[in-house]
This record gives C-alpha cells, structure tokens and sequence, in this order.
C-alpha cells in the first residue's frame, strides 16, 4: 500500500502515527541518529487493584496507534509498546477484596512488591497483581514488553536519571513548587526515600542533598538523621517526577493517557526536558461515565468490568467502542453493549466493497491491524435479542430452530461465531431485557392495526413469509391504513405491546426468521390480556 494512501487517512491512530513520524523528522534534522532503538510507545499500570477496563483501553488504543505507525513506515523503523507496573508505590490502603486484609495493616505504605501476597501464589501483593496484568494482557493477544518499577529502581537501571535528577534538583524545584498549596511547598521533594528501618515510603522534606555523593539527608520516621545515596532503589521519585523521568530515561516516543492527567501532562514535559528528553506525542483520551453520567472509578466499583462485557459479547465489540470517539466522554454500562456488536459486524460487512483508503478509516482495519476476519453473520445481535424476546428461549440451542429457518445451510460447528452469538444474546436477555419488560396497553388505533397485521401475516404465502422485504412493505402498508402520523409510533407500539420493549431490529426480518404464524400467535397473545 503506497505512503500517500496510509498518509491520507484521517482515521485517529494514522493522525497520531504522523505526529510520531514528524517527531522522528524533526529528530533527524537535528543531528539525532535513531540507529537501532526502536519507537517506543508506553502505557502504564497502578497494580494497587485488578486491572480493569480502563487498562483494556489504553492498551488497545496504544497497539492501534502502533499498527498505524507501522503501517505507515512499512515496517522499516522498528517499534515496540512497554507497559510499566508502579509496583513501588507505597499501599496506601488494604483493598477489601483481599483475603485476610487486617494482615495487611502493618504493611500499609510499604512499596507493593514488599507487600506479602494475601492469596498466596506469588512473592508479593504487587507480583501477584503484576502476574494478573501478564495474563489479562496476553488473554487479548497483545504484544508489549513488561516492565516493573521496583526492578527498574532496585537494579539500577534509573541510577543516571535519579542522579541526575539529584543535579537538577532546584530546576525541577521550579516546576513543582508553583503548582502545589502553600502547606504542600513546605515539604514537598521529589524524593520519596525509603525508610532503612520500616521499610515504607516516605513523604519527607529533604534537609540536605549532596549531588556529589548522589545522597539525601532527612529524617526518619523516629526522628532519627538519615543520608542515604539515591540509587540503589533506596528512593523512587513522586508520581509527577517520576512521569517525566520514566519519559527521559526510556526513550518514550509516544503515550496517551486520561483527561484526568491532561492538567499535569506540561509538568511531565519539562522535567523530561530538564533531565536531557524529549516529551513523547502525546493523546489525551476522554474518561468513560457510568449510566448516571458520573466518572467511573475502580475504588467506587460503578460501570462495568471487561470480564462483565465478555459475559455478553464477543472482544471485537469492546475494542470498537474504545476505537469510537475517544476523545468524547462515552456511557460505558450494559446498555451500550448490543449496539457496539451490531456495529462492529456491520463496519465488517462494509469491508468487502470498500476501497483501500475507505478501509483506512473502517474500524475494523484498527481492531485487526488491516486483516480483519470475512465471516458476518446472518442475523444481526439485536435480532437474535429480540428471538430470544419473543421465544422466551432460555437456550441457544432453541435460537438455532429459528436461525435455520433464515440460514439453511447454517450450524453451530460451521458457524462458531454466530453461536457464540446466541450464547451471548440468551445471556444478556436473562441478565438485563427480562427483568425490565413492561407491556403496555394499546390504544383503540393500535389494537384495530396489531388485530389487523396478525390476520394479514396468518394468510400470508410461503414464499413471502420467507422475503423481509415484503413483510416490511406489508407491516408498513398496516400503519398506513390506520393512519398513524409517524410510521416509527406504529413500529414503537408494535415492541411495547408485543414484546415489551420500546426499540427494536427491523421487524420485516424478525418476522422472516420468527415465522409469520409464530409472529401472529405472538400478536395475539399480547392482545389477549385486554378486552377491546
């Protein structure tokens, strides 16, 4: 595919990957020779907690904007993603989820990966969180390179950058203290020095710094004097420092992160400036809401889980919304799952006619990183919601009666994806349709035109019965004939009275695949519970 094609897209990570390859531009016009070191992209990880959707997203994001860059430059600059645990942040609080918390208690502020593991399968809480980000990571078939913050302390590889830090200690100064309370500027250092005694993180103010000799002086948790040198692990960096730090000493080409660190994002910049970097391209990325509009967070439990949206929907679904505006504030609840399926299959559908630069700006390139699967099925998630509706199938194996009726030559074994499908359907009807129906009562005009349409499809042919087209021409003609003013009014009362719902798939082609007597006993049944 020629650069002026990919170069042309307007699609979000191909944006993003440009930024990057002008940085690489600039770069070379300055004399700075690249040779082997690869593009870095980098997210990073809080192991305090499970990871979560949040962890999903940007790491999902990221690989986009990396297989665009790659794309674009054809492979020919190497590039890798790093995802760094904070592993050495003090436990700032026993999560209590965890078994056993109150053994916990004496560990509070204690680096995580010096924190004893309360399940018992690793050698601290902050390895067992480490090892649950791998396998959550490697269960979507990223491809990243992990990194710890304690090893990356502890081993030495941030001794040039602390002490450098150390050097440039009143530069960053500079920085921080205009941005901190009058209270906070009293105290505040860079440094979070490591108790030798308690073993905890300190948030103490610095009474000596020798750039010499690489050491600070403070004081201990018992009053007692203590220098220590900076490397070695005996310190890590505040959060904000240590941001532009991690910038500076990994080489970070390119990093996106919340709109809740947008704020802070110029900070991160020039202290990686002052330690001799240069800031990444950065992607500031909108924060998911809940159903109430409200923030989602991880202490508060609100929204939903990766593992709730797998319960429901395959994972090609939940990389599509995370694709879809992300720089626009999205509902992230159970609600918003069976339009992200029905949309991820039709932008898959759209696939095949498509041009190569429409492709460009077809989701389905970023989901798949240009290869994207050629199977769509037959019949559309909301549809298989609404046979589930309407059958009360409490099995997907009943869904298929009704799937073979419109697909023949369809079955479980051939057709994998489509029964997982139903699976699906069944589950998220059970979980969050079933519970919410509300039938109402129809008006005169609505209970003359249902009375009307389950007579017409009584009588209609075979050979019709099979063709959505002519059942939806037929259902209009109905609302036609008992003149409702919007035509979408008669579709709305046709789910609220039959199905109990307000919305739902084309109903041409729920009737094809339901069957029209089924659709008519459907109709019936629904009108049987009023005497008119």
């Amino acid at each position: 595919m020629s650069n002026e094609i990919l170069s042309s897209s307007k699609a979000w990570p191909f944006e993003q990957a440009k930024q990057i390859q002008r940085r690489l531009d600039i770069e070379k016009r300055r004399g700075y020779e690249r040779g082997d070191k690869p593009v870095i992209f980098e997210t990073g990880y809080g192991p305090s907690g499970l990871p979560h959707i949040g962890t999903f997203g940007e790491v999902v994001r990221t690989t986009m904007v990396m297989n665009a860059f790659r794309a674009l430059t054809d492979n020919k600059i190497p590039a890798k993603l790093i995802c760094i645990s904070d592993d050495m942040d003090g436990m700032r609080k026993v999560p209590p989820t965890v078994p056993n918390p109150a053994i916990l208690e004496e560990y509070l502020q204690k680096p995580l990966t010096d924190v004893p593991d309360p399940f018992g399968t690793a050698s601290s809480y902050g390895a067992n969180m480490n090892a649950r980000l791998r396998a959550f990571l490697d269960s979507f078939g990223f491809e990243y390179e992990f990194k710890s913050a304690t090893d990356l302390y502890r081993e030495g590889y941030y001794d040039k950058w602390l002490l450098l830090t150390l050097e440039k200690y009143d530069e960053i100064m500079s920085v921080m203290l205009p941005t901190l309370g009058e209270e906070r500027r009293a105290t505040y250092s860079p440094f979070l020095p490591i108790s030798p005694k308690t073993g905890r993180v300190l948030y103490v103010p610095m009474k000596a710094l020798n750039s010499v000799d690489g050491t600070i002086t403070f004081d201990d948790e018992d009053g007692c004097e203590i220098t220590t040198r900076v490397t070695g692990g005996n310190v890590k960096l505040q959060w904000k420092p240590d941001f532009g730090m991690r910038w500076a000493s990994l080489g970070v080409d390119f990093e996106m992160f919340g709109k809740d660190h947008q704020d802070n994002a110029p900070i991160y910049s020039k202290i990686c400036k002052i330690l001799g970097g240069n800031p990444p391209v950065q992607f500031v990325y909108e924060l998911f809401l809940d159903e109430k509009g409200e923030k989602i967070s991880k202490s508060k439990g609100n929204g939903i889980s990766v593992e709730d949206w797998l319960n429901y929907a395959p994972q090609e679904s939940l990389s599509l919304f995370n694709y879809q505006k992300p720089r626009a504030a999205k509902k992230l609840y159970f609600d918003v799952i069976p339009r992200n399926v029905d949309e991820y299959f039709q932008h898959l559908s759209a696939w095949g006619s498509q041009d190569i630069k429409s492709r460009l700006s077809n989701p389905v390139w970023h989901i798949h990183n240009g290869n994207p699967p050629n199977f769509v099925p037959p019949v559309s998630f909301s549809l298989l919601l609404n046979l589930v509706s309407a059958a009360n199938a409490s099995d997907k194996n009943i869904l298929w009666g009704f799937i073979k009726r419109y697909a023949p030559d369809a079955n479980p074994n051939d057709n994998p994806t489509l029964d997982c499908l139903a699976g699906f359907a069944v589950r998220y009807y059970e979980d969050f349709v079933k519970p919410n129906k509300v039938y109402r009562k129809p008006t005169d005009q609505e209970f003359k035109a249902l009375k009307d349409l389950a007579s017409e499809l009584d009588s209609i042919s075979d050979y019709e019965a099979k063709d959505p087209e002519a059942l939806q021409t037929l259902i209009f003609s109905i609302g036609k004939k008992y003149e409702f003013e919007n035509l979408r009014n008669w579709f709305k009362a046709i789910y609220e009275v039959c199905l109990g719902q307000s919305q739902g798939p084309r109903f041409g082609s729920f009737v094809s695949i339901f069957g029209t007597h089924e659709t008519s006993d459907l109709i019936k049944s629904a009108l049987s519970r009023y005497n008119k």
